[in-house]
């Protein structure tokens, strides 16, 4: 059998693996991907390894170390890099998709398949990771953990330097000086010139008037520090021509300095933005049921005072900088982006999401978000703003679970205020929490004390509340699929509470937290 077959049976025979597919994507998601859940505490545990690692390198440098803690360095932690750079150089690329690319090429043009070709491509592949900066320093770390090789030692910078793979603050600063990287390799190219010029004019003027000057590498070093306007004061010119080029270079120093301040400076401002919303991005990962509010409106804003009280997590998203600045000096978490933007919700678990508020001011920017956001989860519960019975409409097409009409709520609260002030002035306390008592909703647990008991057996009154009445499921609609619910109002003592139910009770902050805390515990308990 040919080489070339070989290599074509085995690319397909990866090809087709699911098992290989799944244990080479777990492993460039734990290496690569900020998003995966596993990858943070992967980063943990190689910066510990790193920490350790220099810390016993450095204490041997004076004193000999344990034996365990010099077989933890040899073995255990040389291990871990070491798996840890074969691994990279293994997801880096897909290998075995080049011989298949090729194979389908040649089987199309009816040509013979190239082996050398592919070969090539993929050592090419394999050499572009392996030198890279970051695939250098991984490979440069491992080296000092053999000690029988004392220059070797000199290594264990890089294993300092291996901490710029795991910081996600000192990754985000090389990105930033990466966008300006022809303006620092011109800088660099000019100070280097400069470098050379200077060093050489000075040897030339100094080397037999000046005793500190013997070399040329001394010139050198004494042209760069003077440059970099630090002039430690172990070499001076003596000349009259070399104090010229120290009052010449001095000024050139001064302007290269000032010009790579600018370069940095301006990279940083034309990258704030993306820097602010990584970072935002980085904390909703970590966010566990959390809200989504799109839009920074009046609505919102109340809303948001809320949910901070309640200590509740939310987002809020809006395409206004203004807004969002708004939102931000307030304390909440939030962003400038587009909601109706596909590539918005592109990093979001919406597994995590409680449900998405759609608050902002225009309609079919509300439809638009609705769209988008079903277009990424199914299940997730919407809530938008309508403003009339058109836009209800279309807004339930877009998938639409809830939604609130601002104005019809307003004209109905105040008709009611005409004829009943003082009813609706309590209400409104209790709607908006500015007494203590509070109007909620409990749902009744699987295992929990409340299941299948009657209301006088649960007297709720002596949990300091009050029971309005219960909520229950009784049928599923076939056209929305929703569960309909039917409202008992101040049910009979006989009533029997089931699986489900939601309890719309009021009372004091303190008894409701305290009678959802009894309904958990005994529902773990029970389960």
């Amino acid at each position: 059998m040919k080489f070339s077959d070989i290599l074509i049976k085995f690319a397909f025979f990866l090809e087709g693996s699911t098992k290989y597919q799944k244990i080479k994507l777990f492993f460039k998601n734990l290496l690569e991907n900020e998003s995966f859940p596993y990858k943070k505490y992967f980063d943990y545990f190689m910066i510990f390894l790193v920490l350790s690692s220099v810390a016993i390198l450095i204490e041997e440098v004076r004193n000999p170390i344990d034996k365990i803690l010099y077989i933890y360095d040899v073995y255990f932690v040389t291990t871990f890099f070491l798996i840890e750079y074969i691994l990279r150089f293994w997801v880096y690329n897909d290998s075995h998709k080049i011989i298949i690319e090729e194979f389908e090429t040649s089987a199309f043009l009816e040509k013979e398949f190239d082996t050398k070709r592919v070969v090539k491509e993929i050592f090419k592949k394999k050499f572009e990771y392996i030198t890279s900066p970051l695939a250098i320093i991984d490979l440069l770390a491992i080296l000092p953990s053999y000690r029988e090789f004392g220059i070797l030692r000199i290594f264990i910078l890089f294993r300092i330097f291996k901490l710029i793979r795991y910081s996600h603050t000192i990754t985000q600063f090389f990105e930033v000086l990466k966008s300006k990287k022809v303006e620092l390799y011109t800088l660099l190219f000019f100070v280097a010139f400069v470098v050379f010029v200077s060093g050489v004019s000075i040897y030339v003027f100094e080397e037999k008037q000046n005793p500190n000057i013997s070399t040329l590498f001394d010139a050198l070093y004494w042209a760069l520090v003077t440059m970099s306007t630090v002039g430690f004061g172990d070499i001076t010119p003596v000349t009259q021509e070399g104090r010229a080029i120290t009052l010449i270079i001095i000024v050139v120093g001064v302007g290269l300095i000032s010009f790579a301040t600018s370069i940095i400076v301006s990279a940083f401002s034309e990258k704030m933005d993306e820097i602010k919303i990584d970072r935002v991005l980085y904390k909703i990962k970590d966010l566990e049921n959390f809200y989504i509010i799109c839009g920074y409106t009046n609505l919102s804003s109340l809303l948001a005072e809320k949910l901070q009280r309640e200590d509740e997590n939310f987002v809020i998203i809006d395409s206004d900088e203004e807004k969002v600045s708004e939102a931000q000096s307030n304390g909440y978490l939030a962003y400038n982006a587009d909601a109706s933007n596909q590539e918005t919700f592109k990093t979001f678990d919406f597994e995590k999401v409680k449900a998405v508020l759609i608050l902002t001011k225009k309609e079919i920017h509300n439809i638009y978000i609705c769209l988008n956001i079903r277009s990424f989860s199914k299940d997730v519960f919407l809530i938008s703003i309508a403003s009339d019975k058109i836009s209800e409409k279309k807004l339930k097409l877009a998938g639409a679970n809830y939604l609130i009409s601002p104005h019809e709520f307003a004209g109905m609260f105040a008709s009611k205020v005409l004829e009943q002030p003082y009813v609706i002035t309590a209400v409104n306390d209790i709607l908006m929490a500015r007494k203590n008592a509070l109007c909620e909703q409990i749902e009744v647990l699987a295992g929990s004390f409340l299941e299948n008991k009657t209301i006088e057996e649960i007297d709720i009154e002596k949990y300091k509340l009050v029971l309005f009445g219960v909520l229950r499921g009784v049928e599923v609609d076939l056209k929305s699929k929703e569960l309909k619910r039917e409202f008992f109002f101040n049910p009979d003592k006989d009533f029997v509470i089931l699986k489900s139910d939601i309890l719309i009770v009021m009372g004091y902050s303190i008894s409701i937290r305290y009678f959802r805390k009894l309904i958990t515990e005994s529902s773990i308990k029970d389960g």
